[in-house]
């Protein structure tokens, strides 16, 4: 009896999972390059997020959306894959067009933006790349960095802060 329980849990969380890269694939693999700044360890942290995700869907409980929690997730895989040894001693420049693609092609603008926005600290570009790039509200950015709303809210403001003098001084030159 115990083996049919362990089973179906099994494949409830193989068909989660596969449901979930679906979807999430992209958008996540977008989020994790432009955090990390590297396209290859980008993949690396995706798959991690959902190998770590299948591992631990029978403990996901549905106080937040599937989105968050994986965001959740992503976000603290690509601290780790930042803290770690050999990650602090590579080029961590990634080019634009290497990203994965988006669903519409960049307008020249989109590029300098996204360069001003790898140029933010982590904080910072956090809760952009949740809010705007993941279409997170607060609270649910709030919950993939286990940080407090309003935390997040004075994150996003000072983000779009820097970015606007950022975008200012590139119009300038």
């Amino acid at each position: 009896m115990e083996d049919c329980c362990e089973n179906s849990i099994q494949n409830e969380s193989e068909r989660a999972l596969k449901r979930m890269a679906e979807m999430y694939r992209t958008p996540l693999t977008r989020m994790c390059c432009v955090w990390l700044k590297d396209a290859d360890l980008a993949e690396d942290a995706a798959q991690e997020t959902f190998l770590r995700a299948y591992r631990a869907y029978a403990s996901f409980r549905g106080e937040c959306s599937e989105k968050t929690w994986l965001m959740k997730i992503a976000v603290n895989v690509c601290r780790n894959m930042k803290r770690s040894f050999w990650a602090r001693h590579v080029d961590n420049s990634v080019e634009i067009e290497k990203l994965p693609l988006a669903s519409a092609p960049p307008e020249p603008r989109d590029g300098m933006l996204l360069r001003s926005v790898l140029r933010l600290g982590t904080h910072e570009r956090e809760v952009i790349l949740l809010y705007y790039y993941q279409d997170m509200k607060l609270e649910e950015i709030a919950a993939s960095l286990d940080a407090s709303v309003s935390a997040v809210s004075r994150r996003l403001k000072k983000a779009r802060a820097k970015l606007l003098d950022a975008l200012e001084e590139e119009e300038r030159v």
